[in-house]
């Protein structure tokens, strides 16, 4: 891994958080952001193998990242269409004015999940800047077992909310309650949170095997502390319960993150 990769990386990743901006700008729109976050990582992990030479592990690599990017595009663009701003943003438009906004989304929104993007793909660009002959390793493997746990129950969660919200959207008296806690929802509030955590676990064990893979830890804990902490399980918890006031007693019997049995 050098300088010079990471720079490569870093302005691939502008150039499309820039462009990403623009279009916001014109569409008035800053969450059309949202379902390309996974893409930069598969530009920063991409470029990064292309530079330095396809390998077994890297060819590994390569594979399970687009699986879980596409996926997770594809998921969020449709879920996005005929969609009004997500109200996170919303929210800062009004809060700092519709036209200040969209130069100031410049550095909250694109600018920032850019920088983002950049520290926490550490673990793929180590892997993917491996030497050869680069064999897939027993960590690798691992790595993949964690991944493929992790991306399943993304998936799952994913499309029981999806299901969940087409039922509420038609009515009528087979409409589910107010609050999703049936499938993977009635063991975490928020299970697709957790399935992306731990896939990115999966990413940093393939990362092991590299020089000072190690220590590219911070990569997978400060993703699952921003899935827990910030844009991910604390906002939405907040918002469900200004929302919908039977989601108190949902947040009282259910785990917030981590799958566990139902209390009381």
């Amino acid at each position: 891994m050098s300088f010079e990769l990471l720079a490569g990386s870093a302005a691939l990743v502008l150039a499309l958080m820039t462009i990403l901006w623009i279009a916001s700008v014109r569409r008035r729109d800053a969450s059309l952001v949202d379902p390309w976050w996974s893409i930069a990582f598969l530009l920063v992990a991409t470029h990064t193998v292309l530079r330095t030479g396809l390998t077994p592990g890297k060819a590994l690599l390569l594979a399970i990242v687009s699986a879980w990017a596409l996926r997770l595009f594809l998921h969020l663009l449709l879920r996005s269409l005929g969609k009004p701003e997500d109200p996170r943003y919303a929210a800062f438009r009004a809060k700092y004015g519709p036209e200040r906004y969209g130069w100031f989304s410049f550095f909250q929104v694109f600018l920032l999940q850019g920088a983002l993007v950049v520290v926490i793909s550490a673990p793929l660009q180590l892997a993917g800047a491996a030497p050869a002959p680069d064999p897939v390793s027993i960590t690798d493997l691992l790595g993949l077992a964690l991944f493929a746990a992790g991306f399943g129950i993304e998936a799952v969660a994913d499309a029981q909310l999806a299901r969940y919200r087409k039922a509420r959207a038609a009515g009528g008296p087979a409409s589910p309650g107010p609050v999703l806690e049936t499938g993977l929802w009635r063991f975490s509030r928020h299970p697709n949170y957790f399935g992306d955590a731990l896939l990115w676990w999966g990413f940093w064990l393939l990362a092991l095997d590299a020089p000072w893979g190690w220590a590219t830890v911070f990569a997978p804990a400060l993703m699952t502390f921003l899935l827990v902490k910030v844009s991910g399980a604390a906002m939405l918890d907040a918002h469900m319960a200004a929302k919908r006031p039977e989601y108190a007693e949902y947040m009282r019997r259910t785990s917030g993150f981590v799958p566990l049995p139902r209390r009381g």
